[in-house]
């Protein structure tokens, strides 16, 4: 599925659709996506601020899908753990950024190489139209190669 096809099938996803959260940009080489979170009535927390685990929503699946993308087929990818820290109320539009770099890339596929799996923890910023953090999420990534493809292991029989 190309980009454009995943980042219009996202912004129809029920809990993106609904929560207000809205893929604005999914890049053709799935080393970048952008994505909103606009203000609505359902979304609000009972102080009026963004409710947090829509803040935590939008950044839930992207950085296992752009590693997943950018690595292709050879390796099982999975979200592991995830962890929100508000840092100031959330109002109006807020953003999150997500860049993944050919170094972090090329460290993924050194790490797997031997076929144990590896686990990376990846930071994002969630900023408002000012471009203050209201909140940093991290989430850590399983990432191993798939059975098939690891060296067979002379220790088991």
């Amino acid at each position: 599925m190309n980009t454009t096809l995943l980042r219009f099938g996202m912004n129809l996803w029920p809990p993106f659709l609904l929560a207000g959260i809205h893929v604005t940009h999914f890049a053709a080489d799935a080393r970048h996506a952008r994505v909103e979170l606009r203000a609505r009535p359902w979304n609000r927390n009972y102080v009026g601020t963004h409710f947090g685990g829509s803040l935590f929503a939008m950044a839930d699946p992207f950085w296992m899908i752009l590693i997943l993308r950018s690595l292709g087929r050879d390796y099982l990818v999975w979200d592991q753990a995830g962890e929100i820290q508000f840092l100031k109320p959330g109002r109006g539009t807020v953003v999150a950024d997500f860049r993944l770099d050919e170094a972090t890339l090329d460290g993924i596929r050194a790490a797997c190489a031997d076929g144990a799996k590896h686990l990376i923890w990846l930071p994002v910023d969630i900023l408002d139209a000012s471009g203050e953090v209201v909140a940093r999420v991290r989430k850590q990534i399983y990432i191993r190669l798939k059975p098939a493809l690891r060296a067979p292991n002379p220790a088991q029989p």
